[in-house]
């Protein structure tokens, strides 16, 4: 099979059968052998009804239902794990993303030998300050932590070797940075491609405020795990000594002053310089702590992201 086609959506009902249509129309004019999967992550619509009937009529859909909605990551890897095809293509459900880019994505993938091709929405359709200017600034933020030289990290039309789906796991909310879980699995070859982008035909955006907060907190993560993710002890264990360092010396100065030099002064413990001793010196014990936690847990058996799916269509 040439091409998988995955879709992750939430209460698109209207787009669906449009978006399926336009897919097939590109996979023939191309005469390429397909499959769509379509993962309806707990809509409330009539979703899910519309992908049974689509996979009715066509043998090449495949649909995936979770029992309620775990989010765009988790539905990825969803799709992920069920692809079949030499190129995975993702692509958004809200008709933004262009199907008529398929072919030259795939032909990046096969032909020039990338990894992963991720689009590049550069003239959007977006509100400027809801969604143009936090995304210029996440990308920045991504690019400068990352060292992965893309200038829209979440673009949801993408294309990927089969055998990188297979080994990345896109789990929380790190679908916006799956190209930095790309580079980090040791596959280098990112390409990036111009796409056009569409103004949303039906419905409205799933993605309120509050995902500004989470990208923020992601982009911490992912740093952290490209950095350290390996060897935690590398990072917690340094952070312990130069705290514990900190505490002694504060310590070792009180002492020498009790001893030989104020002795007759008031108490230690009424000092201030013996609290941050004794702080300093809990908080760098507390870091070492937290990286042997870190090394014990990185040698347990890795876990899936945890989803319930309810339906599956076409196994």
């Amino acid at each position: 099979m040439n091409i998988s086609v995955v879709i992750p959506l939430l209460n698109e009902e209207e787009s669906l059968e449009e978006l399926h249509d336009w897919i097939v129309r590109v996979m023939k004019s191309n005469q390429y052998s397909y499959e769509i999967l379509f993962i309806d992550d707990g809509s409330n619509d009539g979703s899910w009804d519309r992908i049974v009937s689509l996979a009715r009529k066509n043998p090449c859909v495949k649909g995936i239902r979770f029992s309620k909605n775990f989010g765009k990551s988790q539905a990825l890897h969803a799709g992920f794990l069920q692809a079949r095809g030499e190129v995975v293509i993702t692509m958004d459900a809200d008709l933004q993303d262009n199907p008529e880019e398929i072919p030259e994505l795939f032909e990046m993938i096969s032909r020039d030998s990338f990894d992963l091709v991720s689009g590049w929405k550069k003239v959007r359709y977006d509100s400027v300050f809801s969604k143009n200017l936090p995304s210029k600034l996440f990308n920045w933020a991504a690019r400068r932590t990352s060292g992965v030289r893309l200038h829209d990290f979440n673009c949801g039309l993408k294309a990927f070797r089969s055998d990188v789906v297979k080994n990345i796991e896109v789990s929380g909310e790190m679908h916006r940075y799956i190209p930095v879980l790309v580079k980090n699995a040791g596959y280098p070859r990112i390409g990036e491609k111009i796409v056009q982008h569409q103004a949303r035909k039906y419905g409205r955006t799933k993605f309120g405020m509050e995902r500004f907060i989470n990208g923020f907190l992601d982009l911490i993560t992912i740093w952290f795990v490209s950095k350290f993710g390996r060897r935690p002890m590398h990072l917690f264990g340094a952070l312990g000594v130069l705290m514990f360092i900190i505490g002694f010396g504060f310590a070792l100065y009180l002492g020498i002053d009790k001893l030989f030099i104020n002795p007759y002064d008031r108490l230690i413990t009424d000092r201030p310089q013996f609290f941050v001793a004794l702080t300093a010196m809990i908080i760098g014990t507390q870091f070492f702590l937290a990286g042997f936690l870190g090394e014990i847990i990185l040698r347990n058996k890795k876990q899936g992201p945890s989803y319930k799916i309810i339906d599956r269509l076409n196994e």
